[in-house]
């Protein structure tokens, strides 16, 4: 069932919109798989909040016009699915971990942050561990030389308490470095 002009209109609005406050696009042929396993796909997008959607190539073009994901419309071209994600992982993820498990979802290219990506960047962009877990290490790295200090600390206050002469500076900087 083909789309009136206004309903052409309505989604290249609509992708328009998604588009516009976009980080990641990532672009997939979907030929020959099943709708189930497509129902499954779409499922983990949105659980992963990636706008996942099967459009017209021409539409898309006109979605992608002018902004900074425009080099992505010469590789438009076939079935394909668009995955479209304000995180900058997320829908490399989605579709990158799908395309594991079902061979015939062939990731073709993506774009981040304005830089076009072959199928191998988009891998290399699902690899990328999330935000959250990003922000722990970070965390983690700078807590570490606080709880080092404070352990050492710790050492030193119960060396004395123990009975021992004050520690000289080279003891205070071996229990600083466990």
């Amino acid at each position: 069932m083909s789309l009136n002009l206004n309903d052409k209109k309505a989604v290249v609005a609509e992708v328009s919109a998604k588009v516009a406050t976009a980080q990641t696009i990532v672009v997939a042929e979907y030929r020959g798989i099943q709708v189930g396993h497509l129902t499954q796909l779409r499922a983990s997008a949105r659980a992963q909040g990636v706008y996942m959607r099967v459009l017209k190539n021409t539409l898309a073009r006109r979605a992608v016009e002018g902004t900074a994901f425009a080099s992505l419309a010469d590789e438009m071209t076939g079935p394909l699915i668009y995955a479209i994600s304000e995180d900058a992982v997320a829908a490399a993820k989605v579709v990158n971990d799908f395309a594991k498990s079902n061979d015939k979802l062939v990731v073709k290219a993506g774009n981040y942050a304005g830089k076009s990506l072959d199928k191998a960047g988009v891998v290399a962009l699902a690899s990328i561990p999330a935000r959250e877990v990003l922000l722990a290490q970070v965390l983690g790295m700078m807590q570490a030389p606080v709880s080092a200090f404070a352990r050492a600390l710790a050492a030193l206050a119960a060396k004395q308490e123990s009975g021992s002469p004050a520690a000289p500076a080279a003891e205070v900087a071996e229990a600083a470095a466990e």
